[in-house]
């Protein structure tokens, strides 16, 4: 277990887990934009080292559910960050994996990230993103769009790293001149 009052040294890599959920990209048709996309944020956000994990899967709920029990379970991310299939066609079924592996549900990433999305565009109603716990992993739904993404990151990531200090995680600092994780004052 990690004290969350210290800083990994810069020897030790936790892993975050990113998942594109894209039946196009997983058959090889569509070039996976919002993987990188993720990355490319996280990069620019994080100051502290961490290894990605990077996979790519077809919308297809069983193969959803296994691929976050295992970067949850057995990579021990403390951050698993998906995206595609939120919306509402027949295959986006991203949420409903999510739900089925989490024991607690966190509603208000979903309803920041809409609240965010609709000041752009109408039809950000639709996005059904959501995030939840599983074990000591805090998984988040994302858009697919890339430009989304960011924006959807940079309202919800101040508090990631606080959420991942009450899990137990790993204590991740921020890039101040990037973004400021909340964290309340100690007594």
């Amino acid at each position: 277990m990690n004290n969350p009052q210290i800083p990994l040294s810069s020897t030790i890599k936790p892993p975050i887990g990113i998942v594109t959920v894209s039946d196009r990209a997983s058959r090889g048709e569509y070039q996976d934009l919002g993987g990188p996309a993720i990355l490319e944020y996280l990069q620019d956000v994080l100051l502290t080292s961490f290894e990605p994990q990077l996979v790519v899967i077809p919308d297809e709920q069983s193969l959803i559910e296994s691929e976050l029990c295992r970067l949850a379970d057995e990579e021990h991310c403390s951050l698993i960050i998906t995206t595609g299939g939120t919306g509402p066609a027949a295959r986006d079924i991203t949420p409903e994996a999510t739900e089925a592996v989490c024991q607690k549900m966190m509603p208000g990433f979903g309803e920041l990230m809409r609240k965010v999305s609709l000041e752009k565009v109408p039809t950000a109603i639709l996005s059904r993103q959501t995030a939840g716990i599983r074990n000591n992993s805090l998984i988040i739904n994302l858009p697919g769009k890339p430009k989304a993404i960011a924006e959807c990151l940079d309202v919800v990531f101040p508090a990631v790293p606080y959420c991942i200090d009450l899990l137990e995680g790993p204590y991740w600092e921020t890039n101040p001149e990037r973004l400021i994780a909340f964290r309340p004052k100690q007594k």
